[in-house]
């Protein structure tokens, strides 16, 4: 493919550390006589104004070398120059930034794989191997253009233009490296990019390819996008492209309106990414931003129509807890402390809304102040996000609905100390005073004293609940009550 690259003086705006770096690349590529230059996403980010602390540079020659002599031209500490021979890439972080080296290559790809054989090459066959044009710029560090900008595909324009686009055939570039395929999105999703027709056509085109790609990498993705600003760009993409039903089928599942005798429900799909938006408005919290995505994952499958009431999901928030964990393994998240997180939230995510009703009793407070403990305001977050209705009055009631909730728990928690709360009878206790072992009887006393207190049969007092679990004890016959 031939092309020409247009150098123009670059619009960037270096800080002090930046040039630093810079300038030590720039003399140590000079005394190697190996052209060097910075590429990729850290120009790009530049351009944009967007914060960034990773600088990537490479050089026609090698990028291994041009890391370890940069290194002993920068002042201060450095931290050893990590060399990563399988990839032929090196890195170090210097003052906060994290500084990799390679040098230019060209890559061919087999069918089954996305892992390439690599080759030395010039820096226009470098650039043409990259993803996208917004990522093929680069910035010289040569005596004679230094700090130009070089742009072989018109990458600056797809900037300005707010476009994504690729340097050579999409088709290609995807069959390569099908990951790139949800680069694209998670870089429109981030940037608020558009992706140009024939881009998108080539997503949808080369979908299935995305299954020879690790479920790491492909999790990673999902990730950056979920915690983008606005995450429901990225994944009304992902489903429009058909990745969605390949990579997540449960939540691909949860589109789609189905009408019987005149009644629909709402697009769930559609729905989730509203209230996954709500979230990511007020909270910068991934594991919130997964309840979010996961709070109604139980409806396809608890979906009902009755006559009377129309569609129904009753019970969804149970059958959605359960998925939790098996969504979690399939994706390769965290299977400890962030999945209990997210099952307890999609679990509890209905149960703030049940205590709007008038008449509700602080036994029902109590449960939820006991059940949410230090996470009662990330749930409280969850269910206000969780309002869709495009109806602004019925919104609005349900928010002050909200308020008088929180106004409850917080007078009931005074008065109760109930939240993180443990019952002040172990089972320790119970079975040194009964002389039991290890047994299902010390369970059902101890379960019947923490029931008694957050039903306010009893106090949240040690004598009290003492004197309960005698009580108790004597009603299922535990020996030496007396």
């Amino acid at each position: 493919m031939a092309f020409s690259i247009h150098t123009i003086p670059c619009p960037v705006e270096l800080n002090e550390r930046e040039r630093m770096i810079f300038r030590a690349v720039a003399q140590a590529a000079a005394e190697m006589g190996v052209p060097a230059y910075a590429v990729g996403g850290f120009v790009r980010d530049k351009l944009l104004n967007r914060a960034t602390t990773e600088i990537d540079f490479v050089c026609v020659g090698d990028g291994v070398a041009l890391a370890n002599a940069s290194a002993r031209k920068l002042p201060g500490e450095v931290a050893s120059v990590q060399v990563f021979k399988n990839f032929g890439t090196a890195h170090f972080v210097w003052n906060g930034y994290q500084v990799e080296f390679v040098g230019a290559r060209r890559e061919s790809y087999r069918s089954d794989s996305r892992k390439p054989r690599v080759e030395p090459a010039t820096l226009e066959e470098d650039l043409l191997r990259r993803d996208f044009t917004i990522n093929a710029l680069a910035i010289s560090l040569q005596t004679e253009n230094f700090n130009e900008l070089l742009d072989a595909f018109n990458g600056l324009e797809d900037l300005r233009k707010k476009r994504i686009r690729t340097p050579t055939d999409p088709v290609i570039t995807f069959r390569d490296d099908p990951l790139r395929m949800m680069r694209a999105i998670r870089f429109a999703t981030q940037l608020h990019f558009s992706i140009v027709p024939e881009v998108a056509h080539a997503i949808r085109q080369e979908a299935e390819r995305i299954r020879i790609v690790s479920q790491e990498r492909i999790t990673d993705e999902l990730n950056k996008i979920l915690m983008a600003d606005k995450p429901s760009i990225g994944f009304d993409l992902l489903f429009k492209t058909g990745l969605l039903q390949i990579i997540f089928p449960q939540m691909a599942a949860l589109a789609g309106v189905e009408m019987i005798d005149g009644k629909g429900h709402k697009d769930n799909f559609y729905h989730t990414l509203q209230v996954i938006d709500n979230v990511a408005a007020k909270s910068s919290n991934l594991w919130l931003r997964w309840a979010a995505l996961l709070h109604d994952i139980g409806k396809p499958a608890t979906k009902r129509f009755d006559p009377q009431q129309g569609w129904t999901f009753h019970g969804h928030e149970v059958v959605g807890a359960r998925m939790v964990p098996k969504i979690f393994a399939q994706l390769k998240l965290p299977t400890h402390q962030p999945m209990e997180y997210v099952k307890k939230l999609v679990l509890l995510h209905l149960r703030p809304i049940s205590l709007t009703k008038e008449n509700i009793t602080d036994s029902a407070i109590r449960r939820l102040l006991f059940e949410a403990g230090d996470d009662l305001e990330d749930l409280m977050l969850l269910c206000e996000a969780d309002i869709t209705s495009r109806n602004a009055q019925k919104v609005k009631r349900y928010l002050q609905n909200f308020a008088l909730v929180r106004k409850r728990l917080q007078e009931v928690e005074e008065k109760d100390r109930i939240r993180n709360w443990q019952p002040p009878i172990t089972g320790e206790m119970i079975m040194e005073r009964f002389k039991l072992p290890p047994c299902k009887l010390v369970g059902d006393i101890k379960n019947a004293i923490r029931e008694a207190i957050l039903d306010g049969k009893i106090k949240n007092d040690f004598q009290e609940a003492w004197d309960y679990m005698i009580q108790v004890a004597r009603e299922l016959h535990v020996p030496n009550v007396d």
